[in-house]
């Protein structure tokens, strides 16, 4: 069975930096395309970022320049890098696996 969990949300100022972490078990996160997604209440879930099989990465134009998407294959865990947050970040950030598995999700707030 695939699991998803993320952690590393929390509340953070405008400029500042986190980092997200997804660890995977029952899929080998190196052999399949992984996905940042995030929402806000009201809203649809939005993708942020995705790392293909191969390493290859794809962005929303929202996060590109700032966030980063990485891999670490021996502990099957995918990361999003995210610098100078801005307040419309603020969201439930969720991993995403092939075949529709989620993880639970993790708040980030951006406030001062």
């Amino acid at each position: 069975q695939v699991q998803l969990v993320e952690s590393g949300g929390g509340l953070v100022q405008p400029g500042g930096s986190l980092r997200l972490s997804c660890a995977a078990s029952g899929i080998i996160v190196s052999l399949n395309a992984m996905g940042w997604y995030r929402q806000v209440p009201g809203n649809e879930r939005e993708f942020v970022a995705r790392i293909g099989h191969f390493g290859s990465t794809n962005y929303a134009d929202s996060v590109k320049g700032r966030f980063t998407i990485s891999r670490d294959n021996a502990k099957n865990t995918v990361y999003l890098q995210m610098n100078s947050l801005k307040p419309e970040d603020t969201a439930v950030y969720y991993c995403k696996a092939p075949n529709e598995y989620w993880g639970q999700g993790t708040q980030v707030t951006v406030s001062s």
